[in-house]
């Protein structure tokens, strides 16, 4: 399972109304069908995507020699694709058993086909509950290719393998990737810039309609416990809060893909960075999780912070204290700025404020985010987790910033290119 491909994994919370499953075409044939209403667990929707260059082939011209044999591109070790029925070519309501090592099968239906792009849905005995598609698309440079798919787990033992013990996932993460690279070779051209994977988890017992992660009845305890506690940062003070009286004060900005010049445009780079700080999602989830009630508005909103570091799970409160959305100008410049900010409450091993804003320079339609922090140690709080503080906290407290200006960037990227995409194909692949 070595793999030299360069590979970018993105995790984010998802929601209902956004990542369900694409629907069904009326002549769709609904026997046997496993739908995500039938599956196990959190909905899955995950995002596989590469681009290739010095392809001689349309978009229309590779779908086609991939659904003439989509045995071709699978990788043989975990999966072949065997047709039901016999005949050639990929048509709506074909059938298919994907052949697998262990005891399940996976047999799929033809949800849809269009010159640029084909869908499958899972049946009764699947792993999984749900549909992926595969399709191409073209720009001025490259061919670009997309697997994408919404699931939930088949049953519970699915989603032990999957959630739990991950074994599932991992397997399926290289099965994908296996086949973008199959793809790619069949295309003739060769890899540009790698794979990048998004995914978007949308978990069944989420707290009100915004998208935390999974929490437990502690969880739930934490969070409602944190109404009796002070903030322990004086925002009124921050500006008398410098490096020579203890504080750290740090201010990290990311470029992000620029618009057109003028107000942020609908479903540009500033409104998807906005999205993304609003859900908090430019933590990386594998370092940060956010437990928050959504049906709380944001300004004065508790979030129970999960920091996990060295094997341990560190729980802390921070509240929400300004949301602001401006037009103003900087250097004489115009610029449009949506931020929010929250401080630490008693408890937490810091004193600080964490800003989050995201700007836009209305005359040339560059757009950046930034981060703004003041923070030092808490005077009062566990002991261990001071010291902790003292000996790690700088140095893991300047590599969160990091993360989050690259998450911000690489995030906002991903967005655009997945709607780029979805505005080029879906024409030819509608239902």
């Amino acid at each position: 399972m070595w793999r030299t491909t360069p590979v970018h994994r993105w995790e984010l919370a998802g929601s209902p109304d956004t990542d369900r499953p694409p629907d069904l075409p009326d002549d769709f044939e609904l026997d046997e069908l496993q739908r995500t209403d039938d599956g196990v667990g959190p909905l899955i929707h995950r995002i596989y995507r590469t681009r290739i260059a010095g392809s001689s082939l349309t978009p229309e011209q590779l779908v086609e020699r991939i659904a003439a044999d989509l045995d071709g591109v699978a990788p043989s070790e975990f999966a072949t694709f065997q047709k039901l029925g016999g005949g050639e070519g990929l048509a709506p309501n074909d059938e298919y058993v994907v052949r697998m090592p262990g005891p399940y099968d996976g047999p799929v239906r033809v949800v849809s086909v269009s010159p640029t792009s084909f869908r499958l849905a899972t049946l009764e005995g699947h792993l999984e509950a749900g549909q992926i598609e595969f399709r191409a698309d073209a720009d001025h440079r490259s061919l670009g290719f997309t697997i994408e798919s919404w699931a939930r787990s088949g049953d519970r033992f699915s989603d032990l393998l999957y959630s739990r013990l991950r074994l599932a996932k991992e397997v399926q993460l290289h099965m994908w990737t296996s086949v973008l690279a199959r793809v790619v070779e069949l295309a003739g051209g060769r890899m540009d810039g790698g794979i990048v994977i998004t995914t978007r988890r949308v978990d069944v017992d989420r707290l009100g309609d915004a998208p935390p992660p999974r929490r437990t009845r502690s969880d739930d305890r934490r969070l409602a416990a944190l109404a009796r506690l002070p903030v322990n940062f004086d925002a009124d003070r921050a500006g008398t809060y410098t490096p020579e009286n203890g504080w750290h004060v740090d201010d990290m900005v990311e470029a992000l893909p620029n618009e057109a010049s003028g107000p942020p445009v609908d479903g540009g780079s500033w409104q998807v960075a906005r999205r993304l700080m609003l859900d908090y999602q430019l933590a990386d989830p594998a370092v940060v999780r956010a437990v928050y009630r959504g049906d709380v508005p944001l300004p004065g909103r508790d979030m129970l912070l999960k920091i996990s570091f060295l094997g341990l799970r560190i729980h802390v409160g921070v509240r929400v204290g300004e949301v602001y959305e401006d037009t103003c100008e900087v250097d004489g410049r115009p610029v449009q700025i949506f931020g929010w900010s929250y401080q630490t409450l008693e408890g937490h091993f810091e004193q600080g404020q964490m800003s989050y804003e995201v700007w836009k320079w209305t005359d040339t339609g560059d757009v950046a985010f930034r981060t703004h922090a003041y923070s030092r140690r808490a005077e009062h709080g566990p002991r261990l987790l001071l010291l902790g503080f003292r000996v790690f906290g700088r140095i893991e407290q300047l590599r969160f910033y990091r993360a989050a200006c690259r998450r911000a960037r690489r995030l906002t990227e991903t967005e655009l290119e997945s709607a780029r995409v979805m505005t080029l194909t879906e024409p030819a692949g509608g239902d």
